[in-house]
């Protein structure tokens, strides 16, 4: 189920397992991806360039918060 959370002007969206980061996602938005390992973060550019941290996060909320700081701070 995908849940949209606006922080700073950006729209933090968080999906589900297997739900497509393309279909919910546009450039400017910061996608929070649950998967089998934890919450992965994607950063969509104006570009349409997909960036991604390298390790994903335990929880939920965890990943939350760090969306909101990146969010606070600002990504191209």
């Amino acid at each position: 189920m995908v849940t949209v959370v606006r922080h700073r002007k950006v729209n933090i969206v968080q999906l589900g397992a297997g739900e497509p980061i393309g279909d919910h996602c546009r450039p400017g938005d910061i996608a929070l991806v649950a998967n089998a390992d934890g919450w992965s973060l994607h950063f969509l550019a104006a570009d349409g360039a997909i960036d991604s941290y390298d390790k994903p996060y335990a929880s939920e909320k965890e990943a939350l918060w760090a969306a909101k700081a990146a969010a606070e701070y600002g990504f191209s």
